[in-house]
């Protein structure tokens, strides 16, 4: 632990309605509060002007994080969003099976990027540190080249409509990808060295954010 950061007892919150994201936590001995935010994502994007899926992530885990923080005195608040950049064009979740099949015929035998904004807010009333940061991290994907057979019947699970990108890595997708380059925990919804870094920055340490939870699991 930084010598400039104070053990306390603190209240987390996750603003995310993903369960790959608070099993990844919670494998981790972080037991967070889940609260869903009420963001209109395509309303949110359409306003920024933004088209780079890097700054779209962050951008959206920023605007979940704030929706959130504003109901949750005394507490750090964790936003995330998660999308996919193919060919410089950004995907989050397909709207139906056939945009999910498009893509992965698209992705196979190839590789992508799985960008994850993640934004930090301190909603304490004392704050050793920055009151709200946030940070992009970036993992490259390699995905096997698929039939149209695997293809459809991978699509005929549900899994690829539910989940940024059309794959998993930690469900019925991980047969299907073949290689990554940086953190795995990214792909699958939330990173958690960066997770770690900043709450530091906003004056918690990793012991506390994990202190007497991993015995709960």
């Amino acid at each position: 632990m930084s010598d400039d950061l104070v053990s306390v007892d603190v209240r987390l919150v996750l603003a995310s309605a993903s369960p790959a994201r608070l099993k990844t936590l919670r494998a981790a001995g972080v037991r967070p509060v889940v609260v869903v935010s009420a963001v209109d994502e395509p309303s949110v994007v359409a306003r920024s002007g933004l088209t780079s899926a890097a700054e779209i992530s962050l951008l959206l885990a920023r605007a979940k994080a704030e929706n959130v923080a504003v109901g949750q005195p005394s507490s750090v608040v964790i936003g995330c969003d998660s999308l996919l950049e193919l060919d410089g064009e950004v995907h989050g979740k397909p709207a139906d099976a056939a945009e999910a099949t498009a893509r992965w015929r698209r992705m196979r035998g190839r590789s992508g990027v799985l960008h994850t904004g993640h934004w930090v807010i301190d909603t304490r009333t004392t704050r050793p540190g920055e009151p709200a940061v946030g940070e992009v991290a970036s993992t490259v994907v390699h995905f096997a080249d698929l039939s149209d057979d695997e293809i459809d019947a991978y699509v005929a699970t549900g899994e690829p409509m539910k989940v940024a990108g059309a794959f998993t890595l930690d469900g019925l997708g991980g047969a299907f990808v073949t290689r990554i380059e940086g953190d795995h925990h990214n792909v699958v919804g939330i990173s958690l060295p960066l997770v770690r870094l900043l709450l530091a920055r906003v004056g918690v340490s990793w012991r506390d954010a994990t202190k007497g939870r991993s015995a709960l699991f």
